[in-house]
């Protein structure tokens, strides 16, 4: 095993310190989607309980105060990069606004330089086809879905490397059985394996055996603004942590038993704040906020052969100080890419004393919303003042007391934003596909946009369908740039009613077409809802049917890809879900 050279930064003056080990460290991130800070037992709640994730603390450090993004693929942006999701070109959770720009550094890219094996297992959210996808951005591996939500828990249609395949169970069960089979692939050698879960985001699907549980319990712990609580998707979602919780302690246990714990650094932290009213320490807003309640979550960072057990970090932290603190910690030099917003923490990490980091300002934002936080106070989008020592739920604004206090975070808050602004742009990216780096390229309903009567089966694009198409005059379209031209196989994902069948179907791009007939019906029923808990608000899902229509040439540059009907003998043509194109010359 190489020894860690660590990285040293001005900061580091303190070059004397002691380095975190005398070999290279493996790394393993959970990364939890739509957890609250109150959905831990650690954290005071006493309706659910999470001794796993808990034990991260008890054996190493507590971050008091860490900061993420209120939804869901900028915090996974600047998890991945160490840079303001803006500067990446992250706008949407969806429909190309979630894609990372190419010119940002991956922490995959980094340790895959160094020598490790890098592995990615669940919801990526940060691109689908290349060379946006997990395999383009550093990942060796990856196994789960590059959407930014999913329509079915339970043996899902997932994929493995651009490769269509089963879910084997439930989704977070599986992703951490694949995740245990990688570690243990690859623990002659270190690895930086993360684990993006995609869970309690909704649908609220969870074994019988964690709802049996919660189904009727009595909960004793409520959010402040008790009257907006959901009961049923409350007790989903605490079900869905116990869940999350099991799924960490099978990770630390294969590390138990391969001899690994000693030496990997495991990290915990969750994308943003609770995707419901539900307990959370009585801080103000949920997901989607740019409030404490909306953008605090837990960070806990488990290394016994580099941090001492019990810490309990003070300095703040966020999700852009991730990238660089796990850099410095195992020696591993960074990818390309733009100057770093966050800073290493490594040093209060090491229990040393760093006035830069006990004084510095994080800065939080989505959609115009915009809010930076100090040590002490809180400067929210409506440009009030709360002191969160002696007010941590942001009930009292003192801008009145502390004038000179007000106006300079009104100040630094108003260039944080103009800066932001210019950095996102306006969008003008197309969507690349045959990209010459993948053999296999998804183009999915989501990317679409229908003409005529065509409708999507839910107004949240991600894992939607096109449905209601009735007329040869509508068309499902993608505006694409054809990355590398060659000849392409060409196949749908269908359903077609009995009755329907015998539609001829096109899929042109340029001067190229191919043509097939649907000459089967397939008319599954919709899927989900049997296993939610809570009546969801995204699209229900079906068995989709591949059908191979043929080779497609394909010239370089940009157009648009048409998918049409050119003769429809039924009252529909079909409903469709994913175009796959793979390479064939």
């Amino acid at each position: 095993m190489q020894r860690i050279v660590l990285l040293l930064t001005a900061l580091a003056a303190v070059a004397a310190a002691p380095a975190f080990s005398e070999s290279q460290p493996n790394v393993v991130v959970f990364l939890t989607d739509d957890q609250g800070w109150g959905d831990l037992s650690l954290h005071g709640n006493t309706d659910l309980s999470t001794p796993h994730i808990d034990s991260l603390a008890r054996d190493g450090a507590q971050f008091e105060r860490f900061y993420v993004c209120p939804v869901c693929s900028p915090t996974r942006a600047e998890f991945l990069t160490g840079r303001y999701y803006q500067r990446g070109g992250v706008y949407s959770t969806s429909a190309g606004g979630e894609r990372l720009d190419l010119d940002e550094g991956t922490i995959a890219e980094a340790f895959r330089a160094a020598g490790y094996a890098t592995g990615a297992f669940g919801k990526w959210h940060n691109g689908t086809q290349y060379p946006y996808h997990p395999n383009a951005r550093g990942f060796e591996e990856f196994y789960g879905f590059c959407s930014g939500h999913w329509g079915h828990y339970f043996s899902p249609m997932l994929e493995r490397n651009g490769e269509i395949v089963t879910g084997e169970g439930y989704v977070v069960d599986d992703f951490t059985t694949k995740a245990i089979d990688f570690i243990g692939e690859n623990r002659e050698r270190p690895f930086f394996a993360y684990l993006p879960y995609n869970t309690p985001h909704s649908p609220m699907q969870v074994p019988d055996e964690y709802w049996d549980e919660f189904r009727e319990k009595e909960i004793t712990m409520h959010n402040r603004e008790v009257k907006r609580e959901l009961d049923l998707h409350k007790r989903a979602a605490l079900a869905m942590c116990e869940n999350i919780d099991d799924n960490v302690g099978r990770v630390l246990a294969a590390l138990d038993e391969w001899g690994l714990s000693d030496n990997t650094i495991v990290l915990f932290f969750h994308d943003n704040g609770p995707n419901g009213y539900r307990w959370n320490g009585g801080m103000k807003g949920r997901k989607g906020s740019t409030d404490e309640g909306g953008i605090r979550s837990p960070l806990l960072v488990r290394w016994p052969a580099g941090i001492e057990a019990g810490i309990r970090v003070e300095v703040l932290g966020s999700a852009i100080d991730l990238l660089p603190t796990l850099l410095e910690m195992t020696g591993v030099e960074r990818a390309d890419g733009g100057p770093l917003d966050g800073v290493s923490l490594a040093s209060a990490l090491r229990g040393e004393a760093n006035p830069e980091l006990h004084e510095r300002h994080v800065f939080s934002s989505w959609k115009n919303k915009f809010t930076v936080r100090t040590p002490r106070f809180r400067l929210d989008n409506e440009g009030r003042l709360f002191d969160l020592t002696t007010d941590p739920g942001q009930r009292t604004n003192v801008d009145k007391q502390f004038p000179e206090v007000h106006a300079r975070l009104q100040k630094e808050l108003a260039a944080y934003r103009e800066e932001m602004i210019a950095e996102l742009g306006t969008d003008e990216r197309p969507f690349v596909i045959a990209h010459p780096d993948s053999e296999i390229t998804w183009i999915p309903a989501r990317d679409g946009i229908a003409s005529g009567g065509i409708t999507r089966s839910n107004k949240f694009p991600n894992d939607s369908f096109f449905e209601n198409w009735t007329s040869i005059e509508d068309t499902i379209t993608w505006e694409a740039d054809v990355a590398s031209g060659g000849t392409y196989e060409a196949e749908i994902y269908y359903t077609c009613p009995k009755g329907s069948e015998g539609s001829v179907i096109e899929l042109r791009f340029g001067n190229s077409a191919v043509q097939t007939t649907i000459a089967e019906p397939h008319d599954p029923p919709l899927q989900g809802g049997a296993e939610d808990r809570f009546e969801r608000v995204e699209s229900y899902v079906k068995e989709f049917r591949p059908l191979k229509m043929g080779t497609i040439e394909l010239e370089e540059g940009a157009g648009t890809l048409t998918l049409r009907a050119l003769s429809k003998p039924g009252p529909e043509v079909m409903d469709f879900r994913l175009l796959v194109l793979r390479r064939v010359r």
